[in-house]
C-alpha cells in the first residue's frame, strides 16, 4: 500500500527504467544467458560426475526443475501485483516486511556480485584453447579479464534491448552447439548401447545427493531474473510468468538431455573416472572424437561467449538491484538515476564495472589463483545466496497472499509455494552441510562456514538499517518495496503511519 500522504512531483526520467523495450523472447535471452548453459554442461556436470562421484545427475536436473516449478507458481502470481526491478528484495518487503526486505537486498547484492565478478576469474581459462588456436599463445588471465570487463561495462550503459541483442546471438549459437554435442555423444553410445540408468533414482539417492541437488539448483541461478526486467518489459503481466516458465523448462531439458548423453558416451560404470580425470575438456574431447576439430574449435569459442554472455546478464541484474535500492533511498540516491538517453541504470552500472576492476586488479596483483578462488568460490557462494533468497522469497508469498489473496487459488498462494519452501530449506540444509564438498576445501578449513555466514551477517545489518531508516528518515522507510511508485510518492512528515507503512 503507498504511504497515506502524497504530493505530485514533475516526471524525471532519472528515476525510472525505460518502459517496454523487452519481449518475451528478450527476457528469456536474458536469464538463459545467466543460467549459461554451455558454461555448465562443460563445468557443472562433470564436476558433479567427477569430483562428487554421483551418477544421477540427469534425474537431480529434472526434480530440481520441479521443485523451482512449485515455487514459480506463487512467484509469477506475486509479479502480477508487485513491479519491481529489485525482485526479491521487494517481495520479501511486502510479503515479510520492510526490515526482512532491507536484509534480502544485502543479500542479494552480495550474491548477484559474486557471481558476476566471479565470472571474470574464468574468461581466462575459456579463452586459452580459443587464443591458442588463433594466435598460438595467450595473454595473462587478467589481460583477457579487463577486455571482457570493458565489453561487458560499456553494453551495461546501454539500452537493455541492445544487449538483449547480443545477448540472443551468442545464446542461439551456444543452445545450437550444445545440441549438436549432444547428438554426437547418443549417436556414439558406450558399448553400442543407450543406457538409461542415470535417470534411475538408485543412482542419485546414494551418499553425496546433497552436494549433487545443490549443483543442480546453481545451474537454474538466473531463472528468477524474469521479475528484474518486469519494469522494462512490454507486457510484464504475460511476460514474467511465460519468461519463469520457460526457461525452467529450458534449462531443465537442456541440462537433462547433455548430462545423460555424456554419460551414454562414455559409459554409466566409466562416466566418473573420465570426468574426474578430463574435467572440463570431456565433452570438448567426445566432440572432437565424435564430430571433428573443427565442431570443437567452435565449441571453444562458444564457451567463451557463454562466460561473457554470463557476465552481461548478470551485470544488468545486479546493476538493476542497485537501482531499484537507489531509488527508495535505501542506498544513496545517486544510485537510484538512469541515463536520459538509455534508460539504463547508469550510476549503478559503473559501480558494478568498479568492483569488478578492483577485484581483477586484487587478484592479480597477489597472483591469486582466479579459475577456483575466484570463479568457483565465488559462483558457488553466490548461488547459495540466490538459493537463500528463493527460500525466503517462498515464504514471502505465502505471507503476502495471507493478508491479500486477490483472487488467486489456495494452490497459488499456499500449496505451491508451501511445497517449495519444505524443499527449499532441506536443499538448505544439504548445502550447509555439504560446503565443504561444494568448495573443495578440508571438512576443517574455516572456508566451509566463513563463506554461507557472510549471508547471515549481512542479513542482519540490512535489517538493522531499516531499524535505522525506520526511526530517522520515516519518509525512505514508507518508500520501500514501492518500486516506481517510491519516486512519485513523498510521505509528509504529519501523515497517520498505516499498519502497511510500519511494517
Amino acid at each position: 500500500m503507498p504511504p497515506t500522504s502524497t504530493v505530485d512531483r514533475p516526471s524525471n526520467v532519472s528515476d525510472a527504467l525505460a518502459r517496454g523495450r523487452l519481449g518475451i523472447p528478450s527476457v528469456i535471452f536474458f536469464v538463459l544467458s545467466a543460467a549459461a548453459p554451455l558454461t555448465v554442461v562443460a563445468g557443472v556436470v562433470t564436476t558433479g560426475y567427477g569430483v562428487i562421484g554421483v551418477t544421477g545427475i540427469p534425474l537431480a536436473f529434472l526434480l530440481v526443475a520441479a521443485v523451482l516449478a512449485l515455487f514459480s507458481v506463487g512467484y509469477v502470481a506475486m509479479s502480477r501485483r508487485v513491479e519491481n526491478a529489485g525482485a526479491f528484495y521487494a517481495y520479501i518487503s511486502r510479503g515479510l516486511g520492510r526490515p526482512a526486505g532491507v536484509g534480502a537486498a544485502w543479500v542479494a547484492l552480495i550474491a548477484y556480485n559474486a557471481l558476476q565478478v566471479g565470472l571474470y576469474g574464468t574468461i581466462g581459462a575459456a579463452a586459452e584453447p580459443v587464443l591458442d588456436r588463433i594466435f598460438g599463445g595467450h595473454p595473462h588471465w587478467a589481460v583477457v579479464a579487463l577486455v571482457a570487463w570493458v565489453l561487458v561495462g560499456l553494453l551495461g550503459l546501454l539500452r537493455v534491448d541492445i544487449n538483449g541483442l547480443v545477448l540472443a546471438a551468442l545464446l542461439v549459437a551456444e543452445i545450437v552447439v550444445i545440441l549438436v554435442f549432444d547428438l554426437g555423444q547418443i549417436g556414439n553410445p558406450a558399448g553400442d548401447q543407450v543406457s538409461f540408468a542415470s535417470f534411475s533414482p538408485d543412482n542419485l539417492f546414494v551418499p553425496g545427493v546433497g552436494a549433487v541437488l545443490v549443483l543442480a539448483i546453481l545451474g537454474f541461478v538466473g531463472f528468477e531474473s524474469a521479475v528484474v526486467f518486469s519494469e522494462e518489459s512490454k507486457d510484464p503481466k504475460r511476460t514474467v510468468p511465460l519468461a519463469t516458465y520457460l526457461s525452467v523448462a529450458i534449462i531443465a531439458g537442456l541440462y537433462a538431455l547433455s548430462s545423460w548423453t555424456m554419460a551414454v558416451a562414455v559409459g554409466p560404470d566409466k562416466i566418473v573416472a573420465e570426468a574426474g580425470g578430463q574435467g572440463i575438456e570431456l565433452i570438448f574431447n567426445l566432440a572432437g572424437a565424435h564430430l571433428g576439430d573443427t565442431v570443437v574449435t567452435i565449441g571453444q569459442v562458444l564457451f567463451l561467449t557463454s562466460v561473457l554472455a554470463a557476465m552481461i546478464s548478470f551485470h544488468n541484474t545486479t546493476a538493476r538491484y542497485t537501482f531499484a535500492l537507489g531509488r527508495e533511498r535505501v542506498l544513496p540516491a545517486v544510485f537510484g538515476q538512469t541515463s536520459a538517453r538509455s534508460g539504463a541504470p547508469r550510476a549503478a552500472s559503473l559501480a558494478q564495472s568498479a568492483l569488478g576492476l578492483v577485484v581483477i586488479l586484487v587478484y592479480a596483483i597477489n597472483g591469486w589463483e582466479p579459475v577456483v578462488q575466484l570463479f568457483f568460490w565465488g559462483g558457488t557462494t553466490g548461488g547459495f545466496g540466490v538459493l537463500l533468497l528463493i527460500a525466503t522469497t517462498s515464504v514471502a508469498v505465502i505471507a503476502y497472499f495471507a493478508r491479500s489473496p486477490g483472487g488467486e487459488n489456495i494452490w497459488r498462494r499456499v500449496v505451491a509455494p508451501g511445497l517449495a519452501t519444505v524443499v527449499l530449506f532441506v536443499i538448505i540444509w544439504l548445502a550447509v552441510s555439504n560446503f565443504a564438498n561444494l568448495l573443495g576445501v578440508a571438512p576443517d578449513s574455516t572456508l566451509r562456514w566463513a563463506l554461507p555466514a557472510v549471508y547471515p551477517v549481512a542479513a542482519l545489518l540490512g535489517i538493522g538499517w531499516a531499524l535505522v531508516l525506520r526511526g530517522n528518515r520515516p519518509d525512505t522507510y514508507a518508500r520501500i518495496g514501492l518500486g516506481a511508485a517510491s519516486s512519485a510518492a513523498v510521505v509528509t512528515p504529519s501523515a497517520q503511519p498505516t499498519a502497511e507503512a510500519t511494517r
